[in-house]
C-alpha cells in the first residue's frame, strides 16, 4: 500500500531493525522506533577523538562540527535560524528552563494561556510559573465532543495584559492540530509571546516557523527515529532579550547561554543522522536537504493519512467502542475504550500478542480529565511511516478477539 509511488514503506522498515522484532509498533507517540544509521552515527561519534568544543585540536574541532552540525539539521528540519536552536534534554526540561526565565519579567496582574489539549509538559511549567509571581493564568477549554481548541476560544481570553500563550501543535493523545497560524496572529495582536509546543504535530507534516508564526517551537527527536532530546528554535533576537540563569564562566553567546554543561555530542550526531534519514526517505531527490525534507515529509503525511483512514474505519466499526479522537484536522492518532473492557487489560492481551498499544493519560491529563477520562486515560494506537496495514489487521484482530 503507498500513497505516493516513490513512497515505499517496506524500504523503510528495513532500515529500522526494531521491526525484526516482528512487534506492530502503535506506540510512536511514545517514541518512535530508530533506523540503523543513527546508532551508527552515535557511535562513530562517542567512539571518535572528541573533546570539548573548540577550534585548537582536531578534538575540538569535531567536536565543534557536530554542534553546528545539529544546528543546521534542525533549521533546515523547522524551516528556521540555526542560530537559534537550542538543545535540551528533554521537551520538559526545555520548558521548565525557559518558564522561568520568561517569567523574571512577569509580575502580579500579567496573564499567561495554557489549554486543556496539552501535554502536561506545555501547562505545569507555565502554570507554576506564574504562580511563583502571582501572574494569572487562564484556562482555554476544549471541545469534548469533538477534542477541537479553536481559536476564538483563545482569542477571548486575550486581553493587552496577556504575557505569554502556551498550545500544542498537536495533542499527543487526541491527535488534534489546533489553527496555530491563526492563533498566533491573535497572540501578536495583543503583542503577547506564543510557545508551541511542536512534539506530537513535528513527526507527522512537514513544519515551517515561519509560516506557523511560532516565537517558540521546539520537538523531541525519540519521537521522529532519533535519539532521546529535544530542541527548541527562536529568532536569535528574541533569544539575546532574555536573562536566564547560568554559570559566571559560561558564554553569554546565543544560543549557548541557554545550554548548560558540556554537551551530548554523540546524541546531537544522531538526531542529524534522523533529519538526513528523513531527507532520503524518498530516494534519489536533488535539491537542499530542507527541500529533500519537504518532500519526504509530504509523502510520510499522505501515507500515514491513507493509512489512519483505513484504522480508523476499522476501529469505528467495532462494537462496544467509544472513539475521543475526533477533530477534524489531526495526527494519525486513535483515542479509545471499551464498555465493560479495562484499557489495561486491552494494553496487555494487544501486548501478549506482540502489539504495542498502550493505555494512559500519557500526560494529557487536562484532556483526560475534561473528558471524563479521569487520570486513567484510554488506549492510544498511533501511526508512523513504517507502519502498515497488516498492522493494523493484527490491531483490529487482538481487540475483536476481547470484545
Amino acid at each position: 500500500m503507498t500513497s505516493d509511488m516513490t513512497y515505499n514503506v517496506n524500504l523503510i522498515r528495513a532500515q529500522f531493525p526494531a521491526l525484526n522484532s516482528g512487534t506492530a509498533f502503535f506506540d510512536g507517540p511514545g517514541g518512535s522506533q530508530v533506523p540503523k544509521s543513527v546508532g551508527d552515527a552515535m557511535a562513530k561519534t562517542i567512539t571518535s577523538a572528541i573533546s570539548n568544543r573548540g577550534t585548537t585540536t582536531k578534538a575540538e574541532q569535531n567536536a565543534d562540527s557536530v554542534v553546528l552540525g545539529f544546528r543546521s539539521a534542525v533549521a533546515d528540519l523547522l524551516n528556521c535560524d540555526p542560530a537559534g536552536v537550542v538543545y535540551g534534554r528533554s521537551w520538559t526540561q526545555i520548558t521548565y528552563d525557559f518558564s522561568r526565565t520568561l517569567a523574571k519579567s512577569w509580575q502580579v496582574g500579567d496573564e499567561i494561556i495554557v489549554t486543556r489539549l496539552d501535554h502536561d509538559s506545555n501547562v505545569r511549567p507555565w502554570v507554576q510559573a506564574a504562580e511563583a509571581v502571582g501572574a494569572t493564568v487562564k484556562w482555554a477549554e476544549i471541545d469534548t465532543a469533538t477534542g477541537e481548541l479553536a481559536p476564538e476560544v483563545i482569542g477571548n481570553l486575550l486581553t493587552s495584559k496577556t504575557k505569554l500563550v502556551a498550545v500544542t501543535g498537536a495533542s499527543n493523545v487526541l491527535g488534534t492540530r489546533p489553527n496555530i497560524p491563526a492563533i498566533s496572529k491573535l497572540v501578536h495582536a495583543v503583542g503577547a509571546l506564543f510557545y508551541v509546543d511542536g512534539v506530537h504535530l513535528t513527526p507527522h507534516t512537514p513544519i515551517d516557523m515561519k509560516t506557523l508564526g511560532a516565537d517558540f517551537y521546539g520537538f523531541s527527536s525519540y519521537k521522529l527515529f532519533g535519539p532521546h532530546c529535544a530542541a527548541i528554535a527562536a529568532e536569535p533576537e528574541l533569544l539575546r532579550t532574555l536573562n536566564n540563569d547560568k554559570l559566571l564562566p559560561a558564554t553569554s553567546e546565543v544560543p549557548e547561554r541557554f545550554e548548560f554543561g558540556t554537551l551530548p555530542y554523540e546524541i546531537m550526531a544522531g538526531v542529524t543522522a534522523a533529519i538526513d534519514f528523513i531527507a532520503d526517505v524518498i530516494p534519489n531527490q536533488s535539491g537542499t536537504r530542507r527541500a529533500k525534507i519537504v518532500a519526504s515529509m509530504i509523502a510520510m503525511e499522505r501515507y500515514e493519512e491513507e493509512l489512519f483512514h483505513y484504522m480508523d474505519e476499522k476501529l469505528r466499526g467495532l462494537p462496544k467502542i467509544k472513539v475521543y479522537s475526533n477533530a477534524s484536522r489531526r495526527t494519525p492518532t486513535a483515542f479509545f475504550t471499551f464498555d465493560g473492557l479495562n484499557s489495561s487489560d486491552v494494553y496487555k492481551h494487544l501486548a501478549s500478542k506482540n502489539v504495542n498499544a498502550p493505555a494512559s493519560n500519557f500526560y494529557g491529563l487536562e484532556a483526560c480529565l475534561s473528558l471524563g477520562l479521569g487520570d486513567v486515560g484510554a488506549i492510544r494506537a498511533g501511526l508512523a511511516p513504517y507502519s502498515t496495514r497488516e498492522d493494523v489487521d493484527r490491531l483490529i484482530s487482538g481487540i475483536s478477539e476481547l470484545l
